[in-house]
């Protein structure tokens, strides 16, 4: 029995006992039309051929989804929850806007802007079709727990970290107290459907050799994610250089902080030496393409390392929350950044931002086995988007249009454990708009207030 594909409810696209059959399902291999898709207790129950669904299960209804794609939902390999009070300060800004203004901005956050400054990062990147993000660790003070409750409420999954560098401000911190804490956060989510535990020191240059390699074992030991940035600015390398004499990605090699469990943001700026050293640890890079071009000094090589074998996710840094855009950006600045002055037209195609984007960032985060696939057993993260719409009129290439043309207007639901989480650009069970409304009245007061330097001032009519 075939049921309307027209929707009255959004509840009616996660019912129980029915199959939906979408006009395109975005499968591990691609595209696909004649699929069907079972969805049972939040995860991907069942998945294949139509008719073949049709046949094991006689007694459920077909939901059929015209002109509509159910694919997975978005992963976003780094992000910083806690600067959306902030993520218009920056534009024309020189590079390092950390330490002028993330550091002041996050360090005058109190437990409950830290939770509203999250809530809207959350709340953006689900309407951009984020079903993950993971955060890099914030700078508050005020810890992770009011981060958490934040996704918890959004409906978002999260790699979470906790800073824990031992350097700062020219002292050196008890690094038993930190490495103490950090066993605490690793062990602190146990079991929790939405938030997975992760540390963090954000640049190697900010804490001592032994207690980054101390921090990387932790991780590892706990099979999660040790996250840095790296070699993201000309700054920041020949500090490195001048400091320790070695650059950033070869101070952590060099620290034993450099493996299988270390996540990268950024890795732009890489020498031969370090591609090698890169490809050899099984470490792991989040490609940051819109962060390269509102503030960076080079992109990294993605397609380059994806040949090499590298792992490699894409990831927002907290610029927008906004997919598709971003598997745009990735695109482009590959291609005039390495694809033009050697004449490679191709850069890889376009299944392969697709997955950086999905099944490839799961993996970097070490999820792999939960989420990134429309696959039996895998959690029921998925976008249902609409395809009727003239950007895509005529399609020859679903994969080439959905890294170029697809828009954010067109995800019609936002689906994360098999609960819709947002329909048609608003959440189902809770109110976006009190949120901004309250977000709005209080926003400007903590950035007018935070010790902010800001090379190009303030327009006069702020």
């Amino acid at each position: 029995m075939d049921s309307t594909h027209l929707l009255s409810s959004p509840e009616q696209l996660v019912a129980p006992d029915q199959l939906l059959a979408p006009d395109w399902l975005l499968l591990p291999e691609g595209p696909r039309r004649g699929q069907g898709v079972l969805i049972a207790n939040g995860c991907f129950a069942d998945v294949g051929p139509l008719e073949l669904l049709q046949n094991r299960y006689p007694g459920h209804p077909v939901r059929r989804l015209e002109s509509q794609l159910l694919m997975p939902g978005f992963i976003d390999t780094h992000h910083h929850l806690s600067q959306s009070f902030g993520k218009g300060l920056v534009f024309g800004e020189p590079s390092e806007i950390f330490r002028r203004v993330w550091i002041p901005l996050e360090g005058s956050l109190d437990t409950d802007l830290l939770y509203l400054t999250s809530k809207l990062a959350a709340f953006e990147s689900l309407r951009g079709g984020f079903t993950t993000v993971c955060d890099a660790g914030t700078r508050s003070l005020e810890g992770v727990e009011a981060i958490a409750k934040a996704v918890h409420e959004v409906g978002i999954r999260c790699v979470l970290a906790k800073t824990c560098n031992d350097l700062q401000g020219g002292q050196v911190l008890a690094a038993s107290h930190i490495l103490a804490m950090a066993e605490q956060h690793l062990s602190a989510w146990d079991n929790d459907p939405l938030v997975t535990p992760s540390l963090a020191i954000p640049i190697p240059e900010i804490a001592t050799d032994s207690t980054l390699r101390a921090v990387y074992q932790l991780c590892h030991e706990a099979g999660r994610v040790f996250q840095s940035h790296v070699n993201e600015h000309l700054v920041a390398v020949e500090r490195s250089l001048e400091l320790y004499g070695v650059r950033p990605l070869e101070h952590l090699h060099r620290a034993g902080a450099l493996g299988p469990r270390a996540l990268l943001a950024h890795a732009t700026l890489l020498t031969p030496n370090e591609i090698c050293l890169l490809r050899d640890s099984g470490a792991a890079v989040s490609y940051n393409p819109v962060a390269s071009a509102w503030k960076g000094n080079a992109v990294a090589q993605a397609h380059l390392m994806h040949c090499l074998g590298i792992p490699i996710g894409l990831g927002t840094d907290g610029t927008r929350g906004d997919a598709f855009r971003l598997l745009d950006c990735a695109e482009s600045a590959q291609r005039f950044a390495h694809g033009l002055p050697v004449g490679d037209s191709v850069c890889g195609g376009g299944q392969i931002w697709l997955d950086m984007g999905t099944q490839d960032a799961a993996q970097v985060l070490g999820l792999g086995k939960v989420t990134g696939q429309i696959s039996p057993g895998k959690a029921a993260d998925f976008l249902l988007v609409d395809l009727a719409v003239p950007e895509l009129l005529p399609s020859w290439n679903l994969t080439w249009d959905l890294v170029r043309l697809a828009n954010r207007d067109q995800i019609q639901a936002v689906v994360v454990q098999g609960k819709v989480r947002l329909w048609q650009g608003w959440p189902t069970d809770w109110d976006a708009r009190a949120l901004m409304r309250q977000v709005d009245a209080l926003a400007r007061a903590v950035v007018s207030q935070a010790p902010i330097h800001k090379v190009h001032p303030f327009p006069s009519a702020v």
